[in-house]
């Protein structure tokens, strides 16, 4: 095979690895916030429609994907280690901002379980996406 062919090879399956990993890293997230939520959060945003179940839910995979697009980033091209790092740091993410949500929910006296039987979208909802977030981007700073 030429060097070219098998560069693009090992790039094609390596954006696969990260993609595949990517999608479980997210899928865990979502769980993980739906551990946080009353009910199942899945027939919460697509059965009820509640908008502070979306935005809470959304806001906390952007900051999944924040952590595994740093993790990735930092690999530096070592794909094994990469791969590794990625999980590692997504699943400690995943951790730190589930905890920081009960934490937050526990001293601003905010509570996720109360805003997603709101039906209509809550101040307290944005308040907790903008922490999902920012515990997203602090986490993916402190990967790189």
């Amino acid at each position: 095979m030429s060097p070219l062919v098998d560069h693009l090879l090992s790039g094609a399956l390596a954006i696969a690895a990260y993609a595949v990993l990517g999608m479980i890293l997210l899928i865990i997230g979502f769980y993980a916030i739906d551990l946080a939520t009353p009910g199942k959060l899945s027939a919460v945003i697509k059965h009820e429609r509640n908008p502070n179940a979306t935005l809470l839910a959304s806001s906390g995979l952007a900051a999944v994907g924040l952590i595994v697009a740093a993790s990735i980033w930092s690999s530096g091209g070592a794909l094994h280690e990469g791969l590794l790092a990625t999980a590692v740091f997504g699943l400690v993410g995943i951790a730190v901002q589930t905890v920081a949500m009960l934490v937050f929910d526990l001293v601003a006296g905010i509570s996720v379980r109360e805003l997603v039987k709101q039906s209509d979208l809550q101040p307290g909802a944005r308040l907790l996406a903008v922490t999902h977030l920012a515990i997203g981007l602090i986490t993916a700073v402190a990967v790189i």
